[in-house]
C-alpha cells in the first residue's frame, strides 16, 4: 500500500501543473520561483539542502517539486524580506501524502517570516508546493532533513 501512495504522489506531482510566471498583454505582473538556483526544469528532483527564492511585481506563480528526505521530520524556513501585497504559501506532503506542513505569509501582515519544524511524516520521497499570489516583493525560503 505505501509503494501504490508513493507512486500515486510521485505522479501526482509529475502532471502538477507548475507556473513559473504569468503576464498578459494589459500588464507586466510577473512572479518567479527559483529552487537551488534553477527557475524551471521539467523532474525537479532534489536531495539534501533546498534553497529557494521568490519575486514578484503582483504575479502569481506556483513550483512542485518532489525533494528526498531520509528522516521523519525537516527543518523549514520562509522570510519576504519586501513586499506590500500578496501571499507566499508552502505545502509540504510526506512519503505517504499526508501534509506535515502548510503555512503561509501575508505580505500586508506581520509576522514577515516563520521557522521550525514539520510534523512527523514517512521518509523517502517529499512533495514540495511553492506558492506566490498577487505577489510584490521577494523573499526565500528553505527546506532541510530534521532531527
Amino acid at each position: 500500500m505505501k509503494l501504490t501512495k508513493l507512486f500515486f504522489t510521485i505522479l501526482t506531482v509529475a502532471i502538477a501543473t507548475t507556473f513559473v510566471g504569468c503576464s498578459n498583454d494589459d500588464d507586466n505582473t510577473m512572479a518567479q520561483i527559483r529552487v537551488n538556483g534553477v527557475v524551471f526544469d521539467n523532474g525537479d528532483d532534489f536531495n539534501g539542502d533546498v534553497d529557494g527564492d521568490f519575486t514578484g511585481n503582483g504575479g502569481s506563480a506556483t513550483r512542485t517539486f518532489v525533494w528526498f528526505n531520509n528522516l521523519t521530520t525537516a527543518d523549514y524556513n520562509a522570510d519576504i524580506t519586501a513586499t506590500v501585497q500578496g501571499t507566499f504559501n508552502m505545502v509540504v506532503l510526506d512519503a505517504d501524502g499526508n501534509t506535515v506542513l502548510n503555512r503561509s505569509l501575508d505580505g500586508a501582515v506581520e509576522p514577515d517570516s516563520f521557522s521550525g519544524v514539520t510534523d512527523a511524516g514517512t521518509s523517502g520521497v517529499w512533495s514540495v508546493t511553492i506558492t506566490v499570489n498577487s505577489f510584490t516583493g521577494d523573499g526565500s525560503f528553505s527546506l532541510s532533513e530534521g532531527n
